[in-house]
């Protein structure tokens, strides 16, 4: 599976953005989606999932209630929707894809990565 992420940019804080991420060669609804980020000079850390059926999602909590991932299967994309953004939201996002069943947040249950997109927040 190859994954396209994109979308990002720079932004004012409490703005809004929405990434995208275009999943190719594989069975698309298969798999979970998630998004991770990566700040400069910090880890790699998991923002949110969403299940192979876009029934159920989980995401991290210092943008619960911010963010919101979905999916359309018809159309091979995953999304994030980023609201009320923080200068702390700035990084690289990565999107993933896992072929479980369920909603891993750990970087080591995902099998497929996209090159990242970066979003940068002013203040």
């Amino acid at each position: 599976v190859q994954l396209q992420a994109s979308g990002g940019g720079l932004v004012q804080a409490g703005d809004s953005l929405r990434l995208s991420c275009a999943a190719s060669g594989g069975t698309f609804s298969r798999y979970g989606m998630g998004w991770f980020r990566q700040a400069p000079g910090k880890e790699r850390e998991f923002v949110a999932v969403v299940r192979w059926d876009g029934v159920m999602t989980d995401y991290a909590d210092s943008v619960k209630g911010r963010f919101t991932i979905s999916r359309d299967n018809a159309k091979n994309t995953a999304y994030l929707q980023m609201n009320s953004l923080k200068p702390e939201d700035t990084a690289v996002y990565y999107c993933a894809a896992d072929r479980s069943f369920g909603l891993p947040t750990t970087i080591r249950e995902y099998d497929y990565w996209g090159q990242g997109t970066l979003v940068t927040v002013s203040s």
